[in-house]
């Protein structure tokens, strides 16, 4: 059932992409893992949020910088004198300031704890100016070089926003959502409750599984406000101890583990200065989640995403703003009896009343639409009737609406390619009306592509790369064709990763077959080889839900400085990964640690036929998910890898959160028989070949009793394992000193155990 590697090489070969016709020249240089993580970035530069202002006159971005490459500033470039300008200089604006324990949190769950300075901003509605949170406070940007400071507190301003037009300024302080006339002061307009209520602020859950950071909403005219009210107290503390190098912190973190209680989500509607306030009705069931809210691009509703606690049916709900009164849209319902609904932000209300919705209902991610009319008060419509219109179609999976052009009724979207699942490109489609309808791809073949769009979907700012080429930013027209780079990032002679050109080694891809004979991709990175002679294999592995890992995108440099030290890069999606429909997410249901295991373990077999590895000398590695990954692949097969590395792994889902545990196992409290069976902990001393854990312990995500459980265990049976410890540091270990460090050690841990190159 294994493909020879002669068999499936041919698919794709990835070549560097450099900038002019000179050919690369010039001794190569190894690369080494401190510089992989020093500045300036390999990567070139990094700009994030790119967005258009209103009039689309000026491209503003936060753009790292060359001596740190984690401090962002905010950038603009005006398309009329093609000039670049810096806004604000976080390090001469910033005070220095440390942040509140909850804005940690907030950036942790958003993934960007480890940058500095500038991490968000919003343009005003008339484009004059942008609202920039700096160190806790808040800045008015003006294009003329100007900085108002609108706050000046200790406290930190959590989720700011300026509302519709500008008129006002609001945010988040000591759990009250607070509003001013922007340049004036604020006021808190929701009342002071327990420590157990929040207003204006995401729960738990909804940040850091459901991606929604977003607490409160305003109306189109800045009339109203959607408000969240978040109560806490049913769900259960966790006592966190956060132990850094000269102290430990201990944490008391209402943390909602799996068959917990959640906590209550209300929604309330009231005026800009509190009053006028209104409940909406959610349904007499408070154990639910609240997805996503809306409002109607008039104003004249507000529409609510009610998901069931079992995350097999999502309520799409229209409110009444002035009494909070709701009814049923449309009942979306998940594709299969043993499958889950994907939460989505791929879709959009038109101004005519229809809704253009994302959908995996017929076992692909496409886009639908409702049509105009087709959702009167009170009615129920459900997934499957003809009000109903498909209109992207195949074995593809659409990951991102980018924009809607409503007066040509033209949509834009990102979707993996039929011919290359491994890249995604930028498509457009017309829908409503007179056909035919057919689908442009306005992107060209050889690199994986995203991209956003301005509201009124005139003008694309496109990002694309492949593994031998880092990341290039342009702007386009609504047909694909380049206006101007915003970051053209080539390979040329000043580019920071040039000097490693000439040993930049190509990335190879193909498949072989699982157990039930669904293709897996897999791609490996070759060093230079001598005939005759076996090399070790650095096989990493993710393995869980959500991220597609085989694709061709630009991933870095460590794999290339990997690769210099003599080791094979090898990595396989296995099935319950993304990107390649419901038949393929699927069989993870209830059954964590159980298929993805058997297909890294296929993924490993093949490697031991290749005549250039070494089968004694495969190593494994996972962080997170890939963690529990390692653990459980060397409990299913002790002997079949030379070694794990484990990195702050979960080791009991009944320690994870409801929404994400939940979504793929269940309820522990109905099904414990399968959190049993996926716990890393019962077999733990099966485990016979050499085990590297690594953790940071003041880990909110993957809690630290992950590890200190295993760790026990381990001990009290005797069984030898090393470990690496990293006091202070959370989920995300890294930083330009401590990177090294992690990457280091775990090559110093295969070195020790014989896992080497051959001589």
């Amino acid at each position: 059932m294994r493909l020879l590697l002669a068999a499936t090489a041919s698919l794709f070969i990835a070549t560097p992409v450099l900038a002019g016709d000179d050919p690369v020249s010039g001794e190569p240089q190894d690369l080494t893992f401190e510089r992989v993580f020093a500045s300036p970035s390999l990567n070139g530069p990094a700009p994030r949020q790119a967005r258009l202002s209103p009039d689309g006159r000026y491209l503003t971005l936060l753009r790292n910088r060359d001596d740190d490459r984690e401090r962002y500033d905010l950038w603009a470039y005006d398309r009329e004198t093609a000039k670049w300008s810096m806004l604000v200089d976080s390090e001469k604006l910033g005070s220095g300031r440390e942040l509140s324990e909850d804005e940690k949190m907030q950036r942790e769950r958003a993934r960007i704890g480890s940058l500095k300075g500038i991490v968000s901003y919003q343009w005003n509605a008339d484009g004059s100016g942008l609202l920039v949170p700096l160190d806790g406070d808040l800045y008015l940007a003006k294009l003329d070089g100007n900085v108002q400071r609108l706050t000046d507190t200790e406290e930190s301003e959590l989720n700011p926003s300026l509302s519709k037009t500008g008129k006002y300024v609001s945010f988040v302080r000591d759990r009250q959502l607070w509003v001013g006339e922007t340049g004036g002061e604020a006021a808190p307009i929701t009342p002071k409750e327990a420590d157990t209520i929040r207003w204006g602020e995401a729960e738990f859950v909804a940040q850091e599984e459901m991606s929604r950071l977003a607490g409160y909403w305003w109306s189109p005219d800045d009339t109203r406000i959607v408000v969240q009210r978040t109560d806490e107290s049913p769900v259960g503390i966790v006592t966190r101890a956060a132990i850094g190098a000269t102290g430990t912190k201990v944490f008391d973190q209402r943390y909602p583990v799996a068959g917990s209680d959640n906590a209550i989500v209300e929604l309330f509607v009231m005026d800009p200065d509190g009053g006028n306030r209104v409940k909406i009705d959610l349904g007499p069931d408070t154990d639910i989640y609240v997805a996503r809210i809306d409002w109607a691009p008039d104003g004249s509703a507000v529409y609510v995403q009610r998901q069931n606690r079992q995350q097999t049916k999502l309520d799409m709900l229209r409110v009444d703003p002035t009494t909070g009164a709701q009814s049923t849209v449309f009942v979306e319902e998940a594709a299969d009896a043993e499958y889950w609904i994907n939460l989505s932000d791929n879709y959009r209300w038109l101004d005519n009343g229809s809704l253009i919705w994302w959908s995996e209902r017929d076992g692909y991610g496409h886009l639908y639409q409702l049509h105009e009319g087709a959702t009167p008060m009170g009615g129920m419509i459900e997934s499957g009737m003809s009000s109903w219109a498909q209109f992207t179609a195949g074995e593809f999976v659409v990951t991102k609406l980018v924009g809607v052009d409503q007066s040509e009724r033209r949509a834009f979207f990102v979707a993996t390619s039929e011919e290359n699942p491994l890249e995604q490109h930028v498509y457009s489609k017309t829908f409503d009306g007179p056909g035919p309808h057919t689908t442009k791809r306005l992107t060209e073949p050889g690199f994986t592509y995203s991209a956003s769009m301005d509201d009124k979907g005139q003008t694309l700012l496109v990002t694309r790369s492949s593994d031998d080429s880092p990341p290039q930013t342009y702007l386009a027209d609504r047909d694909g064709k380049l206006l101007t780079w915003i970051e053209e990032n080539a390979l040329d002679a000043d580019h920071p990763y040039t000097p490693f050109l000439a040993s930049h080694r190509p990335t190879t891809y193909g498949t072989i077959k699982a157990e039930d004979g669904t293709e897996l991709y897999w791609e490996m990175i070759t060093p230079e080889m001598e005939p005759g002679k076996r090399y070790p294999v650095f096989y990493s592995h993710y393995g869980g839900p959500g991220p597609q890992t085989v694709a061709n995108g630009w991933a870095g440099a460590l794999r290339q400085a990997i690769v210099d030290k003599g080791y094979i890069w090898f990595q396989l999606d296995n099935r319950g990964s993304a990107n390649r429909g419901v038949a393929f997410e699927q069989p993870i249901y209830r059954a964590m640690g159980g298929v993805e295991v058997r297909d890294q373990k296929a993924g490993a077999e093949y490697l031991k036929t290749l005549d250039f590895v070494d089968p004694d000398k495969i190593a494994i590695y996972g962080w997170s998910y890939g963690g529990y990954m390692t653990l459980k692949q060397l409990q299913a097969d002790p002997g079949l890898y030379a070694a794990g590395i484990s990195g702050a792994p979960v080791t009991r889902w009944e320690l994870y959160d409801t929404h994400y545990t939940e979504r793929f196992m269940g309820d522990p409290r109905e099904v414990p028989e399968a959190y049993a069976k996926a716990s890393a902990i019962p077999d733990a001393t099966r485990m016979t070949d050499p085990l590297l854990l690594i953790h940071g312990m003041a880990d909110d995500n993957v809690v630290f009793e992950n590890s200190s459980e295993l760790i026990s265990v381990l001990q009290e049976a005797n069984r030898p394992f090393e470990m690496m410890l990293y006091p202070g540091y959370t989920h995300s270990v890294g930083g330009e000193q401590i990177s090294p460090h992690l990457w280091n050690s775990i090559f110093r841990f295969l070195e020790a155990h014989g896992v080497v190159p051959p001589e």
